[in-house]
């Protein structure tokens, strides 16, 4: 059997690691249209901030490296230009030398990957205006650091790898502008979480513009949409990717609804022996089953496994995934997996949400507070999804989520979770488990939750409400809620007998938990709907600010 595979990075290379595993007699050879190999992606903004001091560190192995390990043959700089599936025949043409031939299959497999997308605008094509995708980027984008010695960047987009290099020119000491045409950063979270990436942002002085596009880029700065302009020696554009499918839908391979590859289980194309898999392909929801593309090195390493090993006899099946994802800024560990709220409402789902802002470890032992936000479906009280900001311990939570997403827990199987416990490493409850108690509460045991967002609009409605402070009148005199009234948690059996038991009543403390205790003492007194804020006066007050500002 001929193994060909198209694309040598993430994918095509476990691609081809697993079909060796599994064949000894196959021929394996692949085609790579660049000059370098099987690279780790991901360490590409820490090479260009020199916390990694080595390219070589990024791409540890060469052709050689396969060829000796794994009897595969991989030609670089050689670009598949057609593909016959009829008579199973590739079209080569080897970019060093200029030579087209042909070569043969018995199974092929595309990996292509992606491109960086470029906005249409005037500019884009500057000596001073990078996208970063793959080694051939990081290295031209590090010579002009290292040339021009810029003192300000523009980074037009604010997803991961766009924040990444954020921080890692700023450790250069250059100053940097974000520009982000959406009303928030980091858009794949929930506004209500991407106000607390924003405002350490600009903690660490990085100029943060939302809601506006980069219309213009210039040798200087960028020209904004609104009029505007931002100096800027070095432009990144880092404004999503695009799957490379151009070659297979000229051989007639179909695409999926994202306009990736269309590919089943075992990635498998609509065309006999011909597979896909890594960043060209769609893949599924795992909760929701639904198509979607989100390009990422794990996902890519895992269906190039499954491709392999398909092509060589094995029967593995890809599961699905969740559009997990984890980057570090300035120290802040940001992770979301599952669907954010707003993904979940736009699905139909009918959703309880909660904010726990809890420290991942004892105060006493140097906890830092970490703000987890979980979604579940109140009909079902499955977990949907899970996003967390914080400091230490992020890594650890999020997979936990994973894990219990994966396996369709409910949020009331949090809390019986055995997760490790000692001082060193998390409190008494892990905050994944007050996550699950909070979202139980909220959907079997009738404690309420409003978010800041919510309980603004109630506020603007004309409605009529009782809003209650449960915090010390030290607290509420320091800082509090407009037409909030202050009764403080000890107090509130007592005072109770004085309120409304009819009206709609939000009870609220800094960051929740007393609100919930003075929410249990108004329903077991016979109110008849009351919330608790969500998060607490902190979550309302950086919803607030976000929109004042």
């Amino acid at each position: 059997m001929r193994f060909v595979i198209i694309g040598a990075v993430a994918a095509g290379t476990s691609a081809a690691a697993k079909a060796r595993r599994n064949s000894e007699d196959a021929e394996i050879i692949i085609y790579e249209k660049d000059s370098f190999i099987s690279y780790s992606g991901c360490g590409m903004p820490y090479y260009i901030g020199g916390e990694v001091e080595s390219a070589d560190e990024l791409t540890p192995r060469d052709p050689a490296f396969f060829k000796s390990k794994y009897h595969v043959d991989i030609f670089t700089r050689h670009e598949v230009l057609s593909i016959s599936p009829d008579r199973k025949v590739l079209t080569v043409k080897n970019l060093s030398t200029g030579e087209v031939f042909t070569d043969r299959y018995d199974k092929l497999v595309i990996s292509t990957g992606a491109h960086a997308v470029v906005p249409p605008m005037k500019g884009v094509d500057g000596a001073n205006v990078f996208t970063l995708r793959n080694i051939s980027d990081m290295n031209r984008i590090k010579s002009f650091i290292d040339q021009a010695r810029p003192k300000s960047a523009a980074i037009i987009g604010t997803g991961f790898i766009g924040l990444e290099v954020c921080e890692n020119l700023k450790r250069l000491g250059i100053d940097i502008t974000l520009i982000e045409k959406l009303p928030q950063v980091t858009p794949g979270l929930d506004r209500d979480m991407a106000v607390y990436v924003k405002e350490h942002l600009e903690k660490n002085n990085v100029a943060v513009l939302t809601g506006v596009s980069a219309a213009e880029i210039t040798g200087s700065g960028v020209v904004l949409s609104d009029g505007g302009t931002i100096d800027a020696e070095l432009v990144l554009i880092s404004t999503g990717v695009r799957p490379n499918t151009e070659l297979a839908v000229s051989a007639g391979i179909e695409l999926g609804v994202t306009g990736a590859i269309r590919v089943n289980a075992k990635m498998q194309t609509n065309l006999p022996d011909i597979y896909a898999c890594g960043d060209c392909i769609e893949q599924f929801h795992a909760v929701t089953g639904k198509p979607v593309y989100r390009p990422l090195g794990s996902t890519a390493n895992k269906t190039g496994r499954i491709a392999g090993d398909n092509i060589s006899g094995g029967n593995l099946t890809f599961r699905g995934i969740l559009g997990t994802g984890i980057f570090q800024i300035f120290g802040m560990t940001v992770a979301q997996t599952g669907l954010s709220e707003r993904e979940a409402r736009e699905l139909g789902y009918d959703v309880a949400v909660c904010h726990n802002i809890k420290p991942n470890k004892p105060e006493y032992l140097g906890g830092k507070e970490m703000v987890i936000k979980g979604v579940a479906d109140k009909s079902s009280g499955r977990l949907l999804g899970a996003q967390i900001v914080g400091f230490d311990g992020v890594d650890k939570r999020i997979d936990v989520f994973v894990t219990a997403i994966t396996y369709q827990a409910k949020a009331e199987d949090l809390f019986h979770l055995d997760l490790a416990y000692a001082p060193p490493f998390s409190t008494a409850k892990d905050p994944v488990m007050y996550t699950g108690m909070i979202l139980d509460n909220a959907i079997q045991r009738g404690r309420l939750l409003i978010t800041a967002e919510k309980l603004n609009s109630l506020m603007q409605s004309g409605e009529p409400y009782t809003l209650i402070d449960a915090r010390t009148q030290a607290q509420f005199e320091k800082d509090h809620m407009p037409a909030a009234q202050n009764i403080p948690h000890a107090e509130l059996r007592s005072a109770a007998e004085n309120l409304d038991k009819e009206t709609v009543t939000v009870t609220y403390c800094n960051k929740g938990v007393t609100g919930n205790a003075a929410q249990n003492i108004l329903i077991n007194k016979g109110f008849k709907k009351v919330y608790n804020l969500s998060g607490g006066h902190k979550q309302f007050c950086k919803m607030i600010e976000e929109k004042e500002s």
